[in-house]
């Protein structure tokens, strides 16, 4: 069996006994020339990069001293999105949550890419990471006696792409994630593309589809609520906030032992952003992560905290991870023209 390496999870920036006061700021500072900062979130409303973004948006502009607006630029995994921020003003008034998918993934699944990552865009800090979680319809998992994850991937393979798993779009985490599990652990589970979770997540409630990989904000009040049943995390190891739900390893018989995932965000502006106003923008993302209200919004939804050393040290990271994201690609298969 080929295997995939475990993505890393770096050191977090949260919880309780972690927090750390967040810097003193010489007033606010405004960038752009002090007009209305854009968020643009690369997913349509409802998913959990928009509900993310929200979050650090409202928190933003006091730090800046502006006004900040989120815009939702959804499609093409979040191509379109992470595109218009590439074209957009280079003096830092455009920012965005971009993924790992987006910064490692997309070159090697697209034959023309509409940018270059690593030329037309520019990051600031990491921001979040966190495992996918694999939760189901609970309706559904009681007819097909989906009572844990192993009868979920037993039952994929007994009656081959009958589970239907929605995802944000092709290629993104939870896509390549689907693929190295149908891989490792010849299951059979048919993804389902949308233009990003929050419809995956409607047809879900609907009973439209079965099942979905995805990261943990916009998933949890769901599983709370007792309309998704959560069966797994991507990562290696259970999450702290939910212990009972197995992590990869749990799943070594199903040829997953060495299977785990953990997808990131990365705040992000337009190449060629002068060095001074990315610094800026370090310093106000800085403030805002480290505001106790912020962390304890996120963390019971599963996103940590993980804070680059600097502007510089976030695009290192980002290229030690290219590897990773591209086996992923290649285990997926995903090629778009």
């Amino acid at each position: 069996m080929t295997t995939l390496p475990a993505l890393r999870r770096r050191h977090l920036i949260g919880g309780a006994a972690g927090l750390i006061a967040a810097p003193g700021l010489a007033g606010a500072q405004p960038v752009a020339g002090g007009r209305p900062l854009r968020v643009i979130v690369p997913f349509p409303p409802g998913g959990a990069v928009d509900i993310t973004s929200r979050l650090f948006a409202e928190r933003l502009g006091p730090v800046l001293g502006q006004t900040v607006v989120v815009e939702n630029r959804g499609g093409a995994g979040g191509l379109i999105g992470a595109d218009a921020l590439a074209k957009g003003e280079k003096d830092g008034g455009v920012i965005a949550l971009i993924s790992a998918t987006t910064w490692c993934a997309a070159q090697f699944m697209h034959a023309r890419m509409p940018f270059d990552p690593q030329r037309d865009l520019t990051p600031i800090t990491q921001l979040t990471d966190g495992a996918l979680l694999c939760v189901v319809n609970a309706q559904t998992a009681q007819q097909r006696g989906w009572t844990d994850f192993r009868a979920l991937i037993r039952w994929s393979q007994a009656n081959p792409e009958q589970v239907r798993m929605g995802s944000s779009g092709s290629g993104t985490s939870s896509h390549l994630n689907i693929s190295a599990i149908n891989r490792f652990a010849d299951a059979k589970i048919l993804h389902v593309p949308y233009r990003g979770g929050g419809p995956a997540i409607n047809d879900l409630l609907a009973g439209n589809i079965d099942m979905m990989f995805d990261v943990m904000p916009a998933l949890m009040p769901h599983v709370e609520g007792g309309k998704f049943k959560a069966l797994a995390v991507s990562s290696a190891d259970p999450l702290p906030m939910l212990p009972n739900i197995p992590g990869m390893k749990s799943f070594a018989d199903l040829g997953l032992g060495d299977h785990a995932l953990v997808n990131w965000n990365v705040v992000t502006t337009a190449g060629g952003t002068p060095a001074p106003v990315v610094q800026r923008l370090f310093e106000a993302v800085q403030a805002v992560a480290r505001q106790r209200e912020f962390v304890e919004r996120l963390s019971p939804l599963g996103y940590g905290i993980v804070l680059s050393d600097s502007p510089a040290a976030a695009g290192a990271m980002i290229r030690a991870e290219t590897p990773r994201w591209q086996r992923l690609v290649e285990i997926s298969g995903a090629r778009m023209e």
